[in-house]
Protein backbone atom coordinates (compact mmCIF):
# COMPACT_ATOMS: atom_id res chain seq x y z
CA UNK A 1 0.00 0.00 0.00
CA UNK A 2 1.40 3.41 -0.98
CA UNK A 3 1.73 6.34 1.43
CA UNK A 4 -1.15 8.15 -0.30
CA UNK A 5 -3.44 5.11 -0.02
CA UNK A 6 -2.52 4.75 3.64
CA UNK A 7 -3.29 8.42 4.27
CA UNK A 8 -6.70 8.14 2.57
CA UNK A 9 -7.61 4.98 4.49
CA UNK A 10 -6.44 6.21 7.90
CA UNK A 11 -7.97 9.70 7.59
CA UNK A 12 -11.30 8.14 6.55
CA UNK A 13 -11.20 5.75 9.51
CA UNK A 14 -10.16 8.52 11.90
CA UNK A 15 -12.91 10.84 10.70
CA UNK A 16 -15.59 8.15 10.91
CA UNK A 17 -14.45 6.50 14.16
CA UNK A 18 -14.66 9.59 16.36
CA UNK A 19 -18.08 10.47 14.93
CA UNK A 20 -19.50 6.97 15.43
CA UNK A 21 -18.18 6.68 18.99
CA UNK A 22 -19.53 10.13 19.87
CA UNK A 23 -22.92 9.42 18.26
CA UNK A 24 -23.24 6.09 20.07
CA UNK A 25 -22.42 7.73 23.39
CA UNK A 26 -24.75 10.67 22.72
CA UNK A 27 -27.73 8.59 21.59
CA UNK A 28 -27.36 6.09 24.42
CA UNK A 29 -26.96 8.58 27.23
CA UNK A 30 -27.81 12.08 26.13
CA UNK A 31 -30.44 12.24 23.39
CA UNK A 32 -33.40 11.97 25.79
CA UNK A 33 -31.99 14.84 27.86
CA UNK A 34 -30.71 17.01 25.03
CA UNK A 35 -31.90 20.28 26.58
CA UNK A 36 -30.06 19.53 29.80
CA UNK A 37 -27.01 18.35 27.87
CA UNK A 38 -26.70 21.71 26.13
CA UNK A 39 -24.69 22.78 29.18
CA UNK A 40 -22.27 19.87 28.69
CA UNK A 41 -21.88 20.90 25.06
CA UNK A 42 -21.02 24.48 26.09
CA UNK A 43 -18.20 23.21 28.30
CA UNK A 44 -16.88 20.88 25.60
CA UNK A 45 -16.98 23.46 22.79
CA UNK A 46 -15.40 26.27 24.82
CA UNK A 47 -12.71 23.99 26.25
CA UNK A 48 -11.93 22.55 22.81
CA UNK A 49 -11.55 26.04 21.36
CA UNK A 50 -9.80 27.82 24.23
CA UNK A 51 -7.72 25.04 25.79
CA UNK A 52 -6.87 22.94 22.72
CA UNK A 53 -7.30 24.43 19.24
CA UNK A 54 -6.29 28.04 19.90
CA UNK A 55 -3.16 27.18 21.94
CA UNK A 56 -2.19 24.72 19.20
CA UNK A 57 -2.65 27.41 16.54
CA UNK A 58 -0.59 29.97 18.48
CA UNK A 59 2.18 27.45 19.17
CA UNK A 60 2.76 26.84 15.47
CA UNK A 61 5.48 28.90 13.85
CA UNK A 62 5.01 31.29 10.96
CA UNK A 63 1.88 33.14 12.10
CA UNK A 64 1.94 36.34 14.15
CA UNK A 65 -0.38 36.61 17.18
CA UNK A 66 -1.86 39.80 15.70
CA UNK A 67 -2.89 38.00 12.50
CA UNK A 68 -4.31 35.06 14.45
CA UNK A 69 -6.37 37.36 16.69
CA UNK A 70 -7.54 39.22 13.58
CA UNK A 71 -8.56 35.86 12.09
CA UNK A 72 -10.45 35.02 15.30
CA UNK A 73 -12.27 38.36 15.13
CA UNK A 74 -13.05 37.85 11.44
CA UNK A 75 -14.33 34.35 12.17
CA UNK A 76 -16.66 35.54 14.93
CA UNK A 77 -18.00 38.37 12.77
CA UNK A 78 -18.29 36.02 9.79
CA UNK A 79 -20.45 33.56 11.74
CA UNK A 80 -22.52 36.48 13.03
CA UNK A 81 -23.18 37.54 9.41
CA UNK A 82 -24.01 33.96 8.39
CA UNK A 83 -26.56 33.78 11.19
CA UNK A 84 -28.00 37.16 10.20
CA UNK A 85 -28.40 36.00 6.59
CA UNK A 86 -30.11 32.80 7.78
CA UNK A 87 -32.49 34.82 9.98
CA UNK A 88 -33.33 37.30 7.23
CA UNK A 89 -33.98 34.53 4.69
CA UNK A 90 -36.15 32.64 7.19
CA UNK A 91 -38.14 35.77 8.13
CA UNK A 92 -38.69 36.57 4.45
CA UNK A 93 -39.86 32.99 3.82
CA UNK A 94 -42.55 33.26 6.51
CA UNK A 95 -43.54 36.87 5.81
CA UNK A 96 -47.27 37.08 5.14
CA UNK A 97 -47.83 33.33 5.34
CA UNK A 98 -50.77 33.82 7.68
CA UNK A 99 -49.35 31.54 10.34
CA UNK A 100 -48.74 32.47 13.94
CA UNK A 101 -45.40 31.13 15.13
CA UNK A 102 -44.53 30.67 18.78
CA UNK A 103 -41.59 32.45 20.36
CA UNK A 104 -38.34 30.84 19.29
CA UNK A 105 -39.94 29.17 16.27
CA UNK A 106 -37.39 30.58 13.83
CA UNK A 107 -34.40 29.53 15.87
CA UNK A 108 -35.75 26.03 16.32
CA UNK A 109 -36.64 25.46 12.68
CA UNK A 110 -33.82 27.24 10.87
CA UNK A 111 -31.24 25.14 12.71
CA UNK A 112 -28.68 27.93 12.31
CA UNK A 113 -26.38 26.71 15.05
CA UNK A 114 -26.45 23.21 13.56
CA UNK A 115 -25.20 24.35 10.17
CA UNK A 116 -22.54 26.60 11.72
CA UNK A 117 -21.21 23.82 13.93
CA UNK A 118 -20.88 21.64 10.83
CA UNK A 119 -18.77 24.32 9.12
CA UNK A 120 -16.44 24.56 12.11
CA UNK A 121 -16.29 20.79 12.50
CA UNK A 122 -15.45 20.32 8.83
CA UNK A 123 -12.57 22.79 9.05
CA UNK A 124 -11.28 21.14 12.22
CA UNK A 125 -11.37 17.70 10.60
CA UNK A 126 -9.58 19.09 7.54
CA UNK A 127 -6.73 20.20 9.81
CA UNK A 128 -6.65 16.77 11.46
CA UNK A 129 -6.22 15.21 8.03
CA UNK A 130 -3.21 17.46 7.41
CA UNK A 131 -1.68 16.40 10.73
CA UNK A 132 -2.18 12.70 9.99
CA UNK A 133 -0.71 13.02 6.49
CA UNK A 134 2.31 14.93 7.77
CA UNK A 135 2.92 12.28 10.44
CA UNK A 136 2.73 9.37 7.97
CA UNK A 137 5.05 11.16 5.55
CA UNK A 138 7.58 11.47 8.37
CA UNK A 139 7.26 7.94 9.80
CA UNK A 140 4.63 5.19 9.56
CA UNK A 141 4.58 4.44 13.29
CA UNK A 142 4.29 8.14 14.15
CA UNK A 143 1.36 8.34 11.73
CA UNK A 144 -0.48 5.49 13.47
CA UNK A 145 -0.02 7.04 16.93
CA UNK A 146 -1.04 10.46 15.60
CA UNK A 147 -4.26 9.03 14.14
CA UNK A 148 -5.12 7.31 17.44
CA UNK A 149 -4.45 10.51 19.39
CA UNK A 150 -6.61 12.55 17.02
CA UNK A 151 -9.51 10.09 17.32
CA UNK A 152 -9.26 10.32 21.11
CA UNK A 153 -9.24 14.10 21.29
CA UNK A 154 -12.00 14.43 18.68
CA UNK A 155 -14.52 12.34 20.63
CA UNK A 156 -15.55 15.01 23.19
CA UNK A 157 -15.84 17.66 20.48
CA UNK A 158 -17.98 15.35 18.34
CA UNK A 159 -20.22 14.68 21.34
CA UNK A 160 -20.65 18.44 21.73
CA UNK A 161 -21.38 18.79 18.01
CA UNK A 162 -23.94 15.98 18.07
CA UNK A 163 -25.77 17.59 20.99
CA UNK A 164 -25.83 20.94 19.16
CA UNK A 165 -27.30 19.29 16.06
CA UNK A 166 -30.02 17.52 18.05
CA UNK A 167 -30.77 20.76 19.87
CA UNK A 168 -31.01 22.59 16.52
CA UNK A 169 -33.75 20.21 15.39
CA UNK A 170 -31.76 17.64 13.40
CA UNK A 171 -32.94 14.05 13.64
CA UNK A 172 -30.45 11.50 14.99
CA UNK A 173 -30.00 10.07 11.49
CA UNK A 174 -29.37 13.46 9.89
CA UNK A 175 -27.01 14.48 12.70
CA UNK A 176 -25.01 11.28 12.24
CA UNK A 177 -24.96 11.58 8.43
CA UNK A 178 -23.82 15.21 8.37
CA UNK A 179 -21.22 14.57 11.06
CA UNK A 180 -19.84 11.68 8.99
CA UNK A 181 -19.67 13.89 5.91
CA UNK A 182 -17.75 16.50 7.93
CA UNK A 183 -15.49 13.72 9.22
CA UNK A 184 -14.52 12.94 5.63
CA UNK A 185 -13.03 16.44 5.38
CA UNK A 186 -10.04 14.78 7.05
CA UNK A 187 -9.51 12.77 3.85
CA UNK A 188 -9.45 15.96 1.80
CA UNK A 189 -6.97 17.52 4.21
CA UNK A 190 -4.76 14.43 4.09
CA UNK A 191 -4.71 14.23 0.29
CA UNK A 192 -3.98 17.94 -0.16
CA UNK A 193 -1.24 17.74 2.47
CA UNK A 194 0.33 14.84 0.59
CA UNK A 195 0.70 17.01 -2.53
CA UNK A 196 1.08 20.47 -0.94
CA UNK A 197 2.36 19.84 2.59
CA UNK A 198 4.27 23.10 2.99
CA UNK A 199 1.34 25.29 1.93
CA UNK A 200 -1.15 23.22 3.92
CA UNK A 201 1.02 23.48 7.03
CA UNK A 202 1.24 27.27 6.67
CA UNK A 203 -2.56 27.55 6.56
CA UNK A 204 -3.17 25.31 9.60
CA UNK A 205 -3.00 27.97 12.35
CA UNK A 206 -5.59 30.11 10.57
CA UNK A 207 -7.89 27.14 9.90
CA UNK A 208 -7.73 26.13 13.56
CA UNK A 209 -8.60 29.68 14.63
CA UNK A 210 -11.59 29.82 12.25
CA UNK A 211 -12.85 26.46 13.53
CA UNK A 212 -12.41 27.69 17.11
CA UNK A 213 -14.37 30.87 16.32
CA UNK A 214 -17.37 28.75 15.27
CA UNK A 215 -17.29 26.76 18.53
CA UNK A 216 -17.00 29.93 20.63
CA UNK A 217 -19.71 31.77 18.69
CA UNK A 218 -22.23 28.93 18.92
CA UNK A 219 -21.60 28.38 22.63
CA UNK A 220 -21.86 32.07 23.52
CA UNK A 221 -24.54 33.32 21.12
CA UNK A 222 -26.86 30.31 20.84
CA UNK A 223 -26.42 27.79 23.65
CA UNK A 224 -25.76 30.00 26.69
CA UNK A 225 -28.82 32.23 25.98
CA UNK A 226 -30.93 29.04 25.92
CA UNK A 227 -29.57 28.14 29.34
CA UNK A 228 -30.47 31.59 30.71
CA UNK A 229 -34.13 30.91 29.90
CA UNK A 230 -34.14 28.42 32.80
CA UNK A 231 -32.93 30.61 35.68
CA UNK A 232 -33.99 28.46 38.67
CA UNK A 233 -31.33 27.76 41.30
CA UNK A 234 -31.42 23.98 40.90
CA UNK A 235 -31.26 24.26 37.11
CA UNK A 236 -28.43 26.81 37.29
CA UNK A 237 -26.42 24.51 39.55
CA UNK A 238 -27.00 21.58 37.18
CA UNK A 239 -25.90 23.73 34.22
CA UNK A 240 -22.72 24.82 36.02
CA UNK A 241 -21.81 21.25 36.94
CA UNK A 242 -22.40 20.01 33.38
CA UNK A 243 -20.25 22.82 31.94
CA UNK A 244 -17.50 21.82 34.38
CA UNK A 245 -17.88 18.18 33.31
CA UNK A 246 -17.51 19.17 29.66
CA UNK A 247 -14.37 21.19 30.39
CA UNK A 248 -12.97 18.39 32.54
CA UNK A 249 -13.65 15.82 29.81
CA UNK A 250 -11.57 17.82 27.30
CA UNK A 251 -8.78 18.44 29.82
CA UNK A 252 -8.62 14.75 30.75
CA UNK A 253 -8.28 13.56 27.17
CA UNK A 254 -5.77 16.32 26.45
CA UNK A 255 -3.64 15.11 29.36
CA UNK A 256 -3.83 11.53 28.10
CA UNK A 257 -2.95 12.76 24.59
Amino acid sequence: MTILQTIVLVTALAGAASVLVAATFSVALLAKMVHNMVSLSVGILLATALLHSLPEAFSMGGASPQLLFATLLAGLLGFFLLEKIALLRHDHHHEGDGHSHHHGHDAENAGRSGWMILVGDGIHNFVDGILIAAAFMADYQVGVFTAIAIIAHEIPQEIGDFIVLLNAGFSKTRALLYNLICGLAAVLGGVLAYFFLEKAHAAMPYLLVIASSSFIYIAVSDLIPQMHRRPHWAESLRQTLLIACGVGFVILLSMLH
